[in-house]
């Protein structure tokens, strides 16, 4: 009898354990983040890419330049990765009201889909991923928490029908003398 309750438990510890954060944890933490209001200006990045063995794949920098309208946030990403490569995205987020976001970028499919509470800014959508010679169609669970020095750490959980195939740390910082720095 106790040898097959052993794996029930262990696969309930195992999908627990996949829940990640939830949204209403943050709703009592501050700074509250406000992303239309952060990301105005030069907002630099610094950032790795691990597998699900957690071997680091990719490290990159990047400048994003933001801009907002009174509707559309438009953030200019330039990265640059560790092996010479370069890359490109333009993200156009609104602010659908109650803390809630729609995104589009160059390479996302569909819609991203986003919520902003307290000191967080959740992210969820899909893009083809470039991997070797072809793309895998990935989904990012990026969670981006402001911290009270205006650092922004952001992990994001990238999974391949619904299995992680690896994970995304990157920290935002505003160059010193800029506002929000």
């Amino acid at each position: 009898m106790r040898k097959r309750g052993l794996p029930a438990l262990i696969l309930a510890m195992g999908l627990g354990a996949c829940l990640g954060p939830r949204i209403e944890d943050f709703k009592e933490t501050t700074p509250a983040f406000v992303p239309e209001e952060y990301f105005i200006g030069t907002t630099q990045v610094w950032g790795i890419f691990q597998d699900r063995f957690g071997t680091v794949r990719r490290q990159f920098v990047a400048d994003v330049v933001g801009s907002f309208d009174n509707e559309t946030l438009i953030l200019d990403e330039s990265f640059r990765f560790a092996d010479g490569t370069t890359d490109k995205r333009i993200w156009r987020i609104v602010h659908l009201g109650e803390g809630r976001y729609e995104g589009r970028a160059n390479d996302v499919i569909g819609v991203a889909i986003g919520e902003a509470v307290g000191q967080s800014f959740h992210l969820s959508y899909n893009v083809d991923l470039e991997v070797g010679d072809g793309s895998w169609r990935v989904h990012f669970d990026d969670w981006l928490l402001l911290q009270p020095d205006g650092t922004v750490i952001n992990r994001a959980t990238v999974t391949k029908f619904g299995i992680k195939v690896g994970e995304l740390s990157a920290f935002f910082r505003k160059p010193s003398g800029t506002p929000g720095s």
